[in-house]
């Protein structure tokens, strides 16, 4: 398959150092002096972007396979945002969930349109969407299922579900719990893609005094590791979600928005969620997240939940533009297209190096390689070099490089990504 997207990506060299003048005045010693150390920051400074490139403070180029970690869908300064925000600030940015917000409403159509959802609530971020989603599993458990004992929601262990209280309770990774006693109640946990495990763990607490309410997976494990779902276990949860009047959630913060080639993650695993979130990709970059519920489970009445820029005009306007340039520039061909040519150039590399490295694996443009245990090499370690060399890759654990370039990049910018991969991996064994 071969497809180009419309927009091709700006030649590195296409801006001077010198435009990036004010910028090169940047200092890293006065960023931390007034910035909250709540991330392990790499030494440079990013200051302007075209399509799947990047340039620092110095000038330097970059080819960005990490698009702000799945989320600059559209690449960097792809005209329809830049169209769609700046008309929109000029009209409205911002005014209250109090009123009608006509794009707030037309988002939420082409969502709905376009999905297994009958209703939408927006708000800011995936940690958002996920809380939101808890909270309509909690009272639908406690007001139609009539649960008088503690609902439980089960999650999977290697899960990332985000970082407020709640999330990082219903996150299955202890390490980004430390610290943060007493966590919310409502949660327990099973291995992700063993059906066994599950049907135990609802059985187990159906006998106690507790009851299962849902079951909240994410489609592919993303900051757990790249993991994609199992097609026949997910077709089974769903069934114990049936027999049982447990809701089936998905976090699809990561994969939505056509990152897998599919416009959602569940499009791979043949069910449908009765509730799923999304945010990064969703509005390129813009800061938006969304709730989506079938109509069923969509209890919520005023006053019950409630976001004060959630929804606005001009989050909404981007999210819009990204979507409909997914749609009307056949992006997810793109995204099959180079996913496919991704994960053979990654498999080439696991070929080459077979004590290194032990699996390709990702739908679309959301790949993982995995280095063996027995190497002694960090991911971490592999993308500070690659860094060196000009290419931006993100760790997804201690022995997995996450592959998550704009849904926009070319035939030619995925060689030159495995190519810099080639010469990285050559230096560091």
């Amino acid at each position: 398959m071969t497809y180009s997207p419309v927009v091709e990506p700006v030649e590195p060299q296409a801006f001077a150092v010198t435009d990036l003048s004010a910028a090169a005045e940047f200092k890293t010693e006065d960023f931390d002096a007034y910035v909250m150390n709540t991330y392990g920051r790499f030494p440079i400074a990013i200051a302007k972007g075209q399509g799947s490139t990047l340039w620092d403070t110095q000038g330097k180029s970059y080819l960005d396979f990490v698009a702000g970690i799945a989320t600059c869908t559209l690449g960097h300064a792809h005209p329809a945002l830049i169209n769609a925000v700046s008309e929109q600030i000029q009209k409205l940015h911002h005014v209250s969930n109090l009123y009608y917000i006509p794009e707030q409403g037309e988002l939420a159509k082409w969502i709905v349109d376009h999905s297994c959802a009958d209703r939408v609530f927006f708000c800011n971020s995936g940690a958002e969407a996920n809380e939101a989603a808890i909270k309509l599993v909690r009272k639908y458990a406690h007001t139609v299922l009539d649960f008088l004992e503690q609902p439980v929601i089960l999650t999977a262990k290697a899960s990332f579900h985000g970082r407020t209280l709640a999330t990082i309770t219903a996150t299955g990774q202890p390490k980004y719990q430390q610290y943060f006693d007493p966590l919310m109640p409502g949660f327990d946990y099973v291995p992700y893609n063993d059906i066994c495990a599950l049907e135990n763990k609802v059985a187990d607490l159906d006998e106690g005094n507790s009851r299962v309410a849902a079951i909240f997976l994410e489609p592919l494990q993303g900051e757990g590791g790249v993991r994609p779902g199992d097609l026949d276990y997910f077709k089974r949860v769903r069934d114990i979600c049936d027999q049982n009047d447990i809701l089936l959630v998905f976090d699809e913060v990561q994969v939505g928005v056509g990152r897998t080639g599919k416009l959602w993650g569940y499009e791979h695993l043949g069910v449908e969620p009765d509730i799923f979130t999304s945010a990064k990709g969703l509005a390129g970059g813009i800061p938006i997240g969304a709730m989506m519920c079938k109509k069923f489970c969509d209890v919520f009445e005023p006053g019950n939940h409630a976001s004060t820029f959630g929804g606005n005009p001009f989050a909404c306007a981007a999210g819009l533009a990204v979507l409909k340039t997914i749609e009307g520039d056949r992006l997810l061909d793109n995204v099959q297209a180079r996913g496919e040519q991704l994960r053979s150039g990654l498999a080439e590399i696991k070929y080459q190096y077979p004590t290194l490295f032990t699996e390709v694996r990702g739908w679309g443009l959301i790949n993982g390689l995995e280095i063996s245990a027995e190497s002694s090499l960090t991911s971490i370690e592999i993308v500070k070099a690659a860094m060196e060399q000009g290419l931006l890759l993100a760790p997804a654990g201690p022995k997995v490089l996450r592959f998550v370039p704009p849904l926009v990049v070319t035939e030619a910018e995925i060689a030159q990504a495995v190519a810099i991969l080639h010469k990285v991996i050559a230096t560091l064994i």
